[in-house]
């Protein structure tokens, strides 16, 4: 797959089948390790392969994905190039567990939509806690980093591949 779409509308996303998953999910961020280990330990009707986000390998992959926000939500991949993105991406993620189908049928629809989101707004509040005070790396849009150990940094978002130039 040389790129991938910027949503699942437009691609006739309700025809084209779902047989594989990959989650990009923060490495930085304890509460996402804790859930990517919990989601490879359940059995699953589609297979879920948890990458790190804007991962080298995330990068290769999906050279179309605005990695800089997969930092920021919960992002996931379809094999076929389907984007799933906050609420929705966590409901795509239960779908594809065998013990957790039903209750992401029931997240889809308007009332649990709602409640998805809630959930992930929780978790992102979590997530912003944690990150601040929690020793982890705190990560912002604009290309700054906090890192307990080193502090501060500033990392273009034209050089976060690692190939920009010095001036």
């Amino acid at each position: 797959m040389s790129g991938v779409a910027a949503t699942v509308r437009g691609r006739g996303a309700v025809r084209v089948p779902v047989r594989r998953l990959t989650v990009l999910y923060d490495a930085d961020c304890s509460l996402c390790a804790f859930v990517r280990d919990w989601l490879v330990r359940q059995p699953q009707l589609v297979p879920l392969e948890p990458v790190p986000a804007a991962s080298e390998e995330a990068r290769a992959r999906f050279p179309g994905l605005d990695h800089r926000s997969t930092l920021e939500e919960i992002t996931v991949v379809g094999d076929a190039g389907q984007v799933y993105r906050g609420a929705h991406a966590w409901i795509v993620t239960l779908w594809a567990l065998r013990e957790y189908r039903r209750l992401a049928h029931r997240l889809s629809t308007p009332s649990g939509l709602r409640l998805a989101k809630g959930a992930v707004l929780a978790a992102a509040k979590w997530r912003g806690v944690r990150s601040g005070w929690g020793g982890s790396v705190y990560r912002r849009g604009d290309g700054w980093t906090y890192d307990p150990r080193d502090g501060w940094n500033y990392t273009p978002p034209d050089c976060e591949a690692g190939t920009c130039t010095a001036p």
